[in-house]
């Protein structure tokens, strides 16, 4: 892909995904403009096996943007990380299209696997701030990532993944917008759990006062 190529696409997907985003012009400042822009040059040579060289360029990136990429990885079309430093994206992952991640995301390994090491991302997933997503599974499309969620297993497509270790907590048959990045109203499972148990608490509490009201008559 040629620079004013990726450069005209790019413009496309920020603008797309970033409402701060004034002009065409601001794009060249973004750091996942210059990270996946040379992501792309290093897993070129990746391919060509050569690793040194690879490595150099994404080594290289990483200092200057503060997200780093290995040139193994295999990402497709649209991809946005916004904001972006602390991002960390395995050798063996795989990312679909239309993809957006935010800063301190982690998709890594366990550290203890061979082979495919690293998760598979579908299309049409957002992964939100401080997330990690960690081992050899796929997130299904059309998925959400909770902030700071800790994901070590399986997300079916269409699903919302939230807490530490992550949980599906939503899960229904119908594709989310590809624009749709609200990370705020994602259901808590945890507060639901509380609000569940203060219901029950306070039911038991009043069948108490009747049986002691009917004892003391």
């Amino acid at each position: 892909m040629s620079w004013f190529k990726y450069y005209k696409e790019q413009s496309k997907v920020i603008k797309e995904r970033d409402p701060a985003i004034k002009n065409n012009l601001e794009v060249l400042l973004y750091p996942s403009f210059r990270a996946i822009y040379n992501y792309r040059r290093a897993h070129k040579h990746f391919l060509k096996k050569r690793y040194f060289l690879a490595r150099y360029i994404s080594q290289k990136t990483a200092r200057k943007t503060g997200i780093e990429i290995h040139p193994g990885a295999t990402i497709g079309e649209g991809f946005f990380i916004d904001h972006g430093h602390g991002v960390i994206i395995g050798e063996t992952t795989i990312i679909g299209d239309n993809v957006t991640i935010y800063q301190g995301v982690t998709l890594g390994g366990t550290g203890k696997e061979t082979g495919k090491r690293h998760p598979t991302i579908c299309d049409n997933v957002m992964i939100s701030a401080g997330a990690k997503v960690i081992g050899s599974f796929t997130v299904g499309e059309n998925s959400k990532i909770g902030a700071g969620s800790v994901v070590l297993s399986e997300v079916p497509p269409n699903s919302t993944v939230v807490g530490v270790p992550g949980r599906v907590v939503k899960q229904e048959n119908v594709k989310i917008p590809r624009l749709d990045l609200d990370q705020v109203h994602l259901p808590d499972p945890v507060l639901n759990d509380i609000r569940q148990l203060k219901a029950e608490n306070e039911e038991l509490r009043n069948m108490v006062e009747k049986l002691a009201e009917s004892i003391n008559k």
